[in-house]
């Protein structure tokens, strides 16, 4: 094994060392450069661990399966990988240095207008879904460990106690310990629980709570005793503490803070969703509640408490699947016809197939510029909202509760497209659309639904209507 401790200059695989941007008794970052490269070289970064005599072991396994998952990773919300070193020389991984603003320089100017919370959330939120496809759980989400690209985009950073799904769990096969931040982590977590997506959910409603008070949920306890509090110690409302916390965004942290992982958001994707559009969620009696819990209630759920056991979890993959996001696409140019019909029945046996289901019901109002019918009603009235109230109706049969479903008029010149962007940005599973096999509109809405078909970033069915 190399030298354990680097210096300005040093050559490490034919990467020059150049400066020593953050160290902590764990691991040292390096800004690299590498000289075969040439002209134009992307911004790289070296993560180079600490070791010394009588290290806990946790460290090195950590790093070990930062190795591991880094590689695995792809898209804009995790740095891309470019090399690593193993244990015979100096272990080392080489990384993209991103730019951008770390969200520990936002947490420590809290408390943050509730409106950027919601958007610094829903960010974080929608990376969140990516990582969790990618068959990864953060596990250590804290705002230390999550970048905002110029573009606006989170970044994930410091993969050393997460869990990917396809790969051997390292450290929960060396250990039994809770592992994670103090302030941040989950309730299952403090139980040994590695394998559970919402608890990146858990961390990430953690986090929305400091920014909006400026204040931890349950403080920085230092040892298992300590964090196990938070099974039966509810934190203090946000709006007790923040009064300009709207009702809706409280509803939405305090869920994200259940101690029971199946009280929260189903996906990350559907907590992004309630985040971006605050009119959609359904207060419940999280909005209202401006006081922790009586000295009963917490005996009771202390008491539950040592009754209660971690249950295993399915994959990530298999939550995930349970809990889609699943858009209609409705044509109403023709009112409640067969096809309408037929969509709103598809609809439904989604619902029954996978009751954890989000259903977002879009319609398109074509602008002026191509339409084919006169954008405004004939009785002198609003297009947008006659359309919405459209779709509402067309969806009053479904038998589905209240809270999973949610209704959106898009209007656009080309509907596929707007389709299509509406899918990507929201991160929709699964689009259902209605294609007709013979009519006056049947060249028009054919090429809606093959376009859709064949660009669409998910799983489409088409219903079609023949004669």
């Amino acid at each position: 094994m190399g030298p354990l401790r680097q210096q300005v200059g040093d050559v490490i695989d034919g990467f020059v060392l150049e400066e020593c941007v953050h160290r902590t008794v764990m691991s040292s970052l390096w800004r690299v450069s590498r000289p075969d490269a040439g002209e134009g070289q992307p911004r790289l970064v070296m993560k180079i661990p600490a070791l010394k005599p009588g290290d806990d072991v946790s460290a090195i396994v950590g790093f070990e399966l930062e190795q591991m998952i880094l590689p695995r990773l792809s898209g804009p919300h995790a740095p891309r990988f470019v090399a690593a070193g193993d244990f015979t020389h100096v272990p080392y991984v080489v990384m993209e240095w991103v730019d951008g603003e770390s969200l520990l320089a936002i947490a420590r100017t809290a408390p943050v207008p509730p409106a950027r919370v919601a958007e610094i959330g829903a960010r974080i939120a929608r990376a969140l879904q990516d990582l969790h496809r990618q068959h990864v759980i953060h596990l250590d989400l804290k705002p230390a460990n999550i970048l905002l690209r110029p573009s606006g985009e989170a970044v994930f950073i410091d993969f050393g106690l997460s869990r990917h799904d396809e790969l051997p769990d390292l450290l929960g096969e060396e250990s039994d310990v809770p592992m994670g931040t103090s302030p941040y982590i989950s309730p299952e977590q403090v139980l040994g629980v590695r394998s559970e997506p919402k608890s990146d959910h858990f961390a990430l409603g953690c986090i929305l709570y400091e920014l909006v008070t400026g204040k931890q949920p349950f403080g920085e306890p230092s040892g298992k005793a300590g964090m196990m509090r938070r099974f039966w110690r509810d934190p203090t409302p946000p709006r007790a503490i923040a009064p300009d916390c709207p009702p809706w965004l409280q509803d939405v942290i305090l869920r994200c803070l259940s101690v029971d992982p199946a009280r929260r958001f189903a996906s990350a994707a559907q907590l992004a969703f309630a985040l971006e559009n605050p009119e959609k969620v359904e207060l419940t009696w999280r909005a209202a509640k401006l006081h922790r819990d009586g000295f009963w209630t917490v005996l009771r759920r202390r008491l539950a408490t040592r009754r209660s056991a971690a249950r295993p979890q399915a994959r990530i993959a298999a939550q995930l699947d349970s809990a889609p996001i699943v858009l209609a696409a409705v044509d109403l140019q023709s009112g409640h016809d067969e096809l309408a019909l037929r969509l709103r029945t598809h609809a439904e046996r989604i619902f029954a197939a996978e009751p954890g289901a989000r259903l977002v019901c879009v319609t398109v109002l074509k602008t002026a510029l191509l339409s084919l019918e006169d954008s405004a009603p004939r009785n002198g009235g609003n297009a947008y909202v006659q359309r919405l109230v459209e779709l509402q109706d067309w969806a009053r049969g479904l038998k589905a509760p209240t809270d999973s479903i949610s209704f959106h008029v898009l209007e656009a010149v080309d509907p596929a497209a707007a389709l299509i962007e509406y899918a990507r940005k929201n991160q929709v599973d699964h689009i259902v659309i209605g294609a007709r096999g013979s009519s006056a509109l049947r060249r028009y809405l054919g090429s809606v639904s093959s376009q859709v078909v064949a660009e669409a970033p998910c799983t489409v069915t088409v219903v079609r209507l023949h004669g």
